[in-house]
């Protein structure tokens, strides 16, 4: 377990994706805005509750000490800037009841905490994991092509969705699907909306390749590296699902005019990993702090531009997207 947890670090870090589908889609800039700089909201709310700002820490780590080392880092971080951070799957710690790499309200106790625990653990497992973790949201993932991909993956899938159903109706906090970075498609939010989840971070391609570190890992299938739909192309494809449920995005997101584009597409907030991840292994923590509230700025920047005070009225702005993008939608 150890070993397979400071892989996926080191591989997370090593990995860049040969496309970003945020470079194909371009924001129409409004020149006469409504709004003063100060009067921007950054705002938002999902899984029942009020956040500050429409980004967050994803789920990334936790298992060795490794993992320990960085979620101090990135709980350091959340703390000081008032952002959610999301553990890594907690499966290491239930398998390993003495594993403190998950303990980060020691080291920051003001941090809003959410966790993450896979859709192969039954109800009893999940809220064990809430009791012990005491999250305001957990993420459950779905990895399916790292599971077929891992040569100690998982090898039997019929009970996600009970699962799934038994989450949705008995969890004590509020329940967030999550994909790991394949791209959630619309069959699959509408069958878990069906079974009682709202709330979904479609987590899409372009940032990690979890396919990449399994087959670096010692995998044959490297032509399956990029499998999976894009971020924004998931977003563009769950458009009509947007009204009923929240929709969260990660996957490739670099900076806040990526944070920004899947805003205007529709998500409540933006998770962000490997970006985050690259920043507290190459700077300082006070760095990183800096950084990420430089990001509040430059958002409320780039929203004054687009003549928005509010993160709902990004959803009114024009964009025009290129490329393989356009291709696939027209």
């Amino acid at each position: 377990m150890t070993n397979r947890k400071n892989d996926h670090i080191k591989y997370a870090l090593k990995y860049q994706s040969p496309y970003n589908a945020f470079d194909e889609m371009e924001l129409i800039h409004r020149s006469l805005p409504s709004y003063d700089l100060t009067e921007i909201d950054l705002s938002t709310h999902f899984a029942k509750q009020d956040f500050d700002f429409p980004f967050y820490i994803n789920a990334m780590t936790g298992g060795s000490e490794k993992g320990k080392a960085v979620n101090k880092k990135l709980a350091k971080v959340a703390a000081a800037t008032g952002i959610v951070m999301v553990t890594g799957s907690y499966s290491a710690a239930l398998k390993n009841p003495n594993d403190d790499s998950y303990r980060l309200r020691e080291v920051a106790p003001d941090l809003q905490l959410a966790t993450n625990i896979g859709l192969d653990k039954s109800i009893v497992l999940g809220q064990q994991t809430v009791n012990e973790m005491k999250p305001l949201f957990l993420q459950v993932h779905v990895n399916l092509m790292q599971e077929l991909l891992m040569p100690e993956g998982e090898r039997h899938f019929k009970t996600w969705k009970k699962n799934l159903a038994d989450y949705a109706q008995q969890m004590s906090v509020p329940v967030i699907l999550k994909e790991v970075g394949f791209g959630m498609d619309v069959t699959s939010i509408k069958l878990a909306h069906a079974l009682g989840i709202n709330t979904f971070d479609i987590s899409g391609r372009g940032g990690t390749s979890f396919a990449y570190i399994e087959n670096q890992r010692g995998g044959n299938c490297s032509y399956l590296n990029d499998w999976g739909q894009t971020t924004v192309q998931c977003l563009l494809n769950a458009q009509e699902m947007m009204d009923q449920v929240e929709i969260l995005a990660s996957g490739g997101v670099r900076h806040p005019l990526d944070m920004i584009k899947c805003l205007v597409l529709g998500a409540r907030s933006v998770g962000l990993s490997h970006t985050i991840l690259e920043l507290v292994e190459k700077y300082p923590t006070g760095c990183v702090i800096d950084i990420i509230n430089g990001w509040k700025d430059e958002l409320k920047l780039i929203m004054c531009a687009l003549d928005c005070k509010t993160i709902k009225d990004l959803r009114q702005v024009d964009y025009l997207l290129y490329g393989k993008l356009y291709e696939a939608n027209h």
